[in-house]
């Protein structure tokens, strides 16, 4: 017989208070993460490949800025990012940009940033946008200047 006071049934209610309030976090959490990931979709299919492309002026500080702009409002697969990144090098866009733009496009996320507010606090939320935007950029010119020096 098992004592009602037991660890292992005190970790079983435990585990299922657990359980209980994750699932219903997931349901409040869904449909807005589903908003978000929308959003996210229209984003990448209404800006073509050829405007990224016309945007860059081989600046090392301006185009490592617009990289982090595009990056941070292109969010998506991380697979996806590496292959615009290619195709901008081979379309004749800098290091520093595309370098920038696969940073921000990992770390930053200004079209989640609603929904990051409503998670994790307002003030959290844009400061870690800022700082990783902020760094998106460094490591563009960063890495344009070692590439230049090897």
């Amino acid at each position: 017989m098992s004592d009602p006071a037991s660890p292992c049934t005190d970790f079983r209610r435990q585990l299922g208070k657990s359980l209980d309030k994750s699932a219903k976090t997931m349901a409040r959490l869904l449909p807005i993460i589903t908003g978000a990931l929308l959003l996210v979709s229209l984003f990448n299919n209404l800006i073509p490949r050829s405007f990224y492309v016309a945007l860059f002026q081989r600046n090392l500080l301006l185009d490592s800025i617009i990289g982090c702009v595009i990056g941070s409002i292109s969010a998506g697969h991380p697979m996806t990012s590496y292959i615009l990144g290619g195709e901008f090098l081979k379309n004749g866009v800098g290091i520093s940009a595309v370098t920038a733009f696969l940073v921000a496009w990992v770390t930053v996320g200004v079209v989640q940033l609603p929904v990051e507010i409503m998670i994790l606090d307002r003030r959290f939320a844009i400061a870690r946008n800022l700082t990783a935007s902020i760094f998106a950029i460094v490591l563009g010119i960063l890495t344009m200047l070692i590439l230049h020096f090897i």
